[in-house]
């Protein structure tokens, strides 16, 4: 259904019953695991109360809500005195955890854990108790009736609205360049929108201005989203299917733009290449990378999926220079001289005059140094938008 929302009526249900709750988190784990859900999120909540009852709640709450008819529902509840694992969590961000790794941290830990049907769940869950947020944000949600289904009513303008007189405190609201609200998904759950901020007093102010359909509760969570925890530091030849990098390179090749719209290049370091791609998905972005040239010197952020990286974002820290290569004139007849073969330079076609070496003319790059990221609407959650600031790379 909506770990989310479950999170936000299990908040609910313990203040009711006289927990006093001290923090909401919302986790994002390895956007490339396997079998996750859409958004492979965990929640976690901080609590002063009896951990039975605490548990004994949630766990009612997930036979509750939970759509176990779905083949992808396998939930998992964890509850623990304090915080577990911060290994366990960044190997479930950037790396594959196992149903068994979990369930044998939780008994050394001592913790209360449940799993329902194949119980991998209890990776999230786990990791949910184990994280730790050296860099964080908030999202404000607001759920409407987990029963109630069909179109969501938003009123677009008002969310343009949000954005412009909250940015840059708040992001991803909507994209302003292909004129999308983003912030309102399509998906069967009972989220209405979500307002991404670095503040709660900020996030609060985006969702003020939101017209439409009325909430029926509404949350804060602090949140790895937008902070690039998902991302190894690396070189390419290090590099492992399923993990997202940082990598810095050369680039090797000329972007081509393939079917579909997907731009690819290749990026080289230390004698070893990886492809690069931009998908169609990511619109604007792949004019970008279309604007890179062979001696290049960047460094990208994405998953290696596939055996390509999949492009978040882009630094450039130095452009090569662009030549157009031309035959030479020739001296005497001035015209343009052909080629006399492989390897043998150019002959002019009137006078036999030959030349070894052809006219090069230098372009003027309109491409300038600095960072370049894939628009709102292709974000990935765990994706650090450039409105909350990033380091040129000096390597």
């Amino acid at each position: 259904m909506c770990t989310t929302y479950l999170g936000a009526v299990l908040c609910d249900r313990l203040e009711s019953e006289g927990f006093s709750i001290s923090g909401r988190f919302l986790i994002r784990l390895n956007p490339n695991a396997k079998h996750k859900t859409r958004g492979n999120a965990a929640v976690c909540i901080e609590c002063t109360g009896d951990r039975k009852k605490a548990f004994d709640i949630a766990c009612g709450l997930v036979e509750e809500l939970a759509e176990f008819d779905c083949e992808n529902t396998n939930p998992g509840v964890v509850v623990s005195d304090g915080p577990v694992s911060e290994d366990f969590y960044f190997k479930a961000l950037r790396d594959f955890c196992t149903i068994e790794e979990a369930e044998e941290l939780l008994e050394k830990s001592g913790s209360l854990y449940r799993g329902w049907k194949i119980k991998r769940g209890l990776i999230g869950a786990a990791a949910a108790v184990s994280a730790v947020l050296p860099d964080f944000t908030f999202e404000l949600l607001a759920y409407r009736d987990h029963r109630q289904k069909g179109i969501r009513c938003v009123d677009k303008s008002s969310v343009f609205l949000s954005e412009e007189m909250t940015t840059p405190h708040t992001w991803d609201s909507v994209d302003t360049k292909n004129r999308v609200v983003v912030c309102v998904p399509h998906t069967p759950d009972p989220v209405l929108y979500g307002i991404r901020g670095d503040s709660p007093e900020w996030v609060l102010k985006g969702g003020s201005y939101i017209a439409g359909e009325i909430p029926v509760r509404k949350m804060i969570y602090q949140t790895n989203q937008g902070t690039d925890a998902h991302l190894i530091d690396a070189s390419i030849a290090e590099i492992k299917e399923g993990r997202s990098y940082r990598l810095s390179g050369t680039v090797s090749s000329a972007p081509v733009t393939g079917t579909g719209g997907h731009v690819s290049f290749e990026l080289e370091d230390g004698g070893f290449t990886v492809r690069c791609m931009a998908y169609e998905p990511t619109k604007n972005f792949r004019d970008i990378v279309r604007e890179l040239r062979p001696g290049d010197r960047i460094l990208v952020c994405g998953s290696y999926k596939g055996e390509s990286i999949n492009l978040e974002k882009i630094c450039i820290d130095s452009l090569a220079e662009d030549f157009l290569i031309k035959p030479p004139l020739c001296g005497s007849c001035k015209r343009r001289m052909t080629s006399a073969g492989l390897n043998k330079g150019y002959k002019c076609r009137i006078c036999g005059a030959r030349e070894a070496e052809p006219e090069k003319e230098v372009l003027k790059r309109t491409l300038k140094p600095g960072w370049y990221e894939v628009p709102p609407v292709a974000r990935r959650h765990l994706s650090k938008p450039l409105v909350r600031g990033m380091n040129i790379i000096t390597d």
